[in-house]
């Protein structure tokens, strides 16, 4: 569970910083970009850590995801704690001579290992299920992102469009960023999947 926990965790602090003003349109930064292009390769980039902190999608899906994870946390620590307990009363139990006879120790003991065994199992499947639900959000933001740069580009015609992220590109014009457009495209056209989720939730 640690691992997928560190994934949402990772996820979470990524999207942890969001920042409610939107973005306004930089014309200015379009104009230059397609004066500078002129003639040549017309190239553009997007700020993957802008993008993550000011669409919408990603926000969202940042609270369901951290809810998913601290439910799942939740649960893991309860099971956790009744087995625990179990074992320390079995434990003063076979101490204290507690058992009327051997049989009824190892039937105590064995109802431990079932129940560690279905927490186990339990662990299993909260890490698949929120590992599923991280795969999701990757691929929704990807379909998301593509489907709108392929009709973002229709006009704008550019050859090559980069996503900039920490030092992967280590200088970068500001005349060639076009992450405003992007992310208020995006944004525009987005549907809330927060309310959604939150009617699923209801109705269970």
């Amino acid at each position: 569970m640690k691992k997928y926990m560190m994934m949402a965790a990772a996820a979470v602090a990524l999207l942890a910083s969001c920042n409610n003003a939107s973005p306004k349109m930089d014309e200015k930064a379009e104009a230059d970009a397609a004066t500078a292009n002129k003639g040549g390769i017309k190239i553009a980039y997007v700020e993957v850590d802008s993008l993550m902190t000011q669409y919408e999608f990603c926000k969202e899906f940042t609270i369901i995801l951290q809810k998913k994870s601290n439910n799942a946390r939740n649960t893991l620590n309860q099971k956790g704690q009744a087995l625990q307990d179990a074992m320390v009363n079995f434990q003063q139990k076979l101490q204290n001579n507690g058992f009327t006879s051997r049989e009824q120790a190892e039937a105590q003991q064995s109802a431990i290992q079932r129940q560690q065994q279905s927490l186990q199992e339990l662990q299993a499947r909260l890490e698949n299920e929120l590992a599923n639900e991280t795969a999701k959000y990757n691929e929704g933001l990807r379909d998301s992102l593509m489907h709108f740069l392929d009709k973002y580009n229709k006009d704008k015609k550019y050859d090559l469009i980069l996503t900039k992220q920490g030092d992967n590109i280590l200088y970068a014009a500001k005349r060639f960023d076009i992450t405003n457009d992007v992310i208020n495209g995006l944004n525009k056209g987005y549907k809330s999947t927060l309310k959604s989720e939150v009617k699923k939730e209801e109705k269970k």
